[in-house]
């Protein structure tokens, strides 16, 4: 099987594996456990190829590790609390991930930033229409008014496609194209998460501050 083969068979199984999270919340519990416990894994890896000094490995993976436990606890009791809102989320990271990756091949353009090169500013403003799209589609699905919904998307967005330029910037600097090679086509789960680890996490702090 191909490259793009691989990749669209292992969207399918991640759509698969969001449904089911969001119709069992049992499901839902065991796959952000895994995920929680690989991205760990995967970060402390890149953070050994990257840092030689010792002190520095601890500490960086000390914080590491110490939001991934803080944004892992918090997903988990929202997603009791406002669990439509939760999902919302993780779908406009998805929405973000799937526009930025068609409107950059197909305009392709100026780079976005040198952190990584693939990025594109076609790419970036292509995530923010997948995403409002999105928007319009799940709009009756979400218990908020218009403008919060507009502002949710819009930072969640903006966030995810900063999470995703932050991992690849330690990509860069451990000289690794992915972070691994658990999901064919994909890389690793890190690859696949980095932008729902900042967004999704401050996007709910944010909401529960503002309601």
């Amino acid at each position: 099987m191909n490259e793009l083969g691989k990749r669209i068979l292992t969207s399918i199984l991640l759509i698969s594996s969001l449904y089911f999270s969001y119709t069992n919340q049992v499901f839902f519990i065991t796959l952000l456990v895994i995920i929680f416990l690989l991205s760990i894994i995967e970060y402390i890896r890149l953070i050994y190829k990257i840092e030689k000094n010792t002190f520095n490995i601890y500490l960086y993976i000390f914080f590491g590790i110490l939001y991934f436990v803080i944004a892992a606890l918090f997903l988990y009791l929202k997603s009791y609390e406002i669990k439509d809102l939760v999902f919302y989320l993780i779908l406009i990271c998805i929405a973000t991930d799937i526009g930025g990756l068609i409107s950059g091949k197909l305009f392709k353009g100026k780079k976005l930033t040198k952190i990584s090169p693939k990025k594109t500013f076609s790419g970036f403003y292509g995530a923010f229409v997948l995403s409002f799209l999105t928007m319009f589609l799940f709009i009756n699905y979400i218990n908020l008014n218009l403008f919060l919904i507009f502002v949710f998307t819009f930072s969640t967005c903006l966030l995810s496609q900063f999470g995703d330029l932050f991992f690849s910037f330690l990509k860069r600097k451990a000289k690794v194209k992915d972070t691994g090679n658990l999901l064919p086509g994909h890389g690793g789960i890190l690859d696949r998460v980095d932008g729902m680890i900042f967004s999704v996490p401050i996007n709910l702090v944010f909401y529960t501050i503002s309601i």
